[in-house]
């Protein structure tokens, strides 16, 4: 988290200083607060605890108890809001405040069957013009994939699921594909936990991306992109069977690990 960058040097000005300890900045922490501004920190700081249900849906964000906690002023936290507006994270309310975006089941469904045909668009994109480096990016991001359902870590596969997809639709190099995509991904992320924390669906989806992957390995376009689709779908499919199982939505609000 951000907590301790602002703290304050013997000017009484602002300095910044490490998450450890309030220790002097090493290189790589000036290098991150370089290429990134404050609310772009604490915009990706909101981000990832919403996406790993540490904010789950429906949370009311409480302007002063984020900025105490990430060791910020209120205004970074109200450009991050903002942000997150955009991106389909959370929604603002007039005279209510800023929650985390809730998604019902049928506006669930819409958008799986939008995606899908996002999907099916990149796979057959990617496997005309994926490169041999590329190509390893993919495998690498599987791999990953493999490890975390071996471990069944449930936070750990999200993340690397997340940039798989996202590393696909950046490689079509359609820049409003990207941006809509991830739009839509943001809406979803609380139901693709869920789908994920049933039993037996990380070895599905594994054995899913890998099929993916080969099919863009081996330069077919066609197959590729009907993988992917299928694959989208089949997560809708899965999500509805979350309906009759509650807890695993309450499990992908919960930790981000499931244990057998």
């Amino acid at each position: 988290m951000l907590k301790s960058l602002d703290s304050t040097n013997r000017n009484g000005k602002k300095a910044v200083t490490s998450p450890a300890q309030r220790a002097p900045a090493t290189s790589a922490t000036i290098a991150v607060l370089q290429s990134n501004s404050l609310p772009a920190l604490v915009q990706r700081d909101l981000e990832r605890m919403i996406v790993a249900g540490e904010l789950p849906a429906g949370t009311k964000l409480n302007e002063a108890a984020l900025a105490q906690m990430l060791g910020v002023s209120r205004g970074p936290i109200r450009e991050a809001f903002r942000a997150l507006e955009e991106s389909g994270l959370v929604r603002l309310e007039k005279n209510r405040g800023v929650f985390v975006r809730q998604v019902s089941v049928e506006e669930a469904d819409e958008i799986y069957e939008l995606r899908a045909i996002l999907d099916e668009y990149a796979g057959r994109k990617v496997a005309q013009t994926a490169t041999r480096a590329n190509i390893l990016e993919l495998q690498a991001l599987v791999a990953r994939m493999d490890d975390a359902a071996a471990r069944v870590d449930l936070d750990a596969y999200h993340r690397a699921n997340m940039e798989f997809h996202d590393l696909l639709v950046t490689l079509t190099g359609n820049t409003k594909l990207v941006l809509t995509y991830r739009r839509l991904v943001n809406e979803l992320h609380l139901f693709r936990r869920a789908t994920l924390a049933q039993d037996g669906a990380l070895p599905v989806s594994t054995r899913e991306h890998h099929a993916i992957v080969d099919r863009i390995a081996a330069g077919q376009p066609m197959q590729a992109g009907r993988a992917l689709f299928e694959h989208a779908m089949g997560s809708r499919t899965r999500m509805h069977n979350v309906r009759s199982a509650p807890s695993a939505l309450q499990a992908a609000a919960g930790s981000g690990r499931t244990k057998r």
